[in-house]
């Protein structure tokens, strides 16, 4: 809401065409020919602390399971326990890496092609990878991946 209110005061020239996927707040300053500074400011802000907000309550909550995993007496227990804290660990760091390099940066530094393979990333491919990285886990889906790369190896090596 902030962030409309802000950009509601700004002025557009040209063209009002977003060459973007959806609309964001950044390729829409872009657009404007009036000075931007202040909305960029805001938007870096409140990104910033929505940001560092769910980070730091995310890193709370996984140094929490980490001393409770590390109180686990057996190897077998830590080890399902890290690689399912590891496995959650990598979808959450790419989504927040890929949303920290689309939103905090200045709209000086905007590029089309790599902002839009960002938010391709963050909207699409990482909800996609939580089922596919889950479902891995999974000793019967692991055999059947198995499974169905050796028959699919097997069919090559007849051809």
């Amino acid at each position: 809401l902030v962030n409309v209110l802000c950009m509601n005061t700004l002025h557009f020239c040209d063209s009002n065409v977003i060459y973007h996927f959806f609309c964001d707040p950044i390729p829409i300053l872009v657009l404007s020919c009036t000075d931007t500074n202040d909305t960029e400011i805001m938007i870096f802000i409140l990104c910033g602390f929505t940001l560092m907000v769910s980070l730091i309550t995310i890193s709370v909550s996984y140094a929490s399971i980490l001393a409770t995993i590390l109180k686990i007496n057996s190897t077998s227990g830590k080890r399902k326990a890290f690689s399912t804290c590891a496995s959650h660990l990598l979808g959450v760091s790419i989504f927040y890496g890929t949303t920290i390099f689309s939103y905090l940066k200045p709209s000086k530094s905007y590029s089309l092609g790599k902002d839009q393979m960002a938010s391709v990333f963050y909207t699409i491919v990482i909800p996609m990878m939580n089922p596919l990285i889950y479902s891995l886990r999974n000793k019967e889906v692991k055999n059947a991946v198995i499974r169905v790369m050796q028959r699919r190896e097997s069919t090559l090596h007849i051809r």
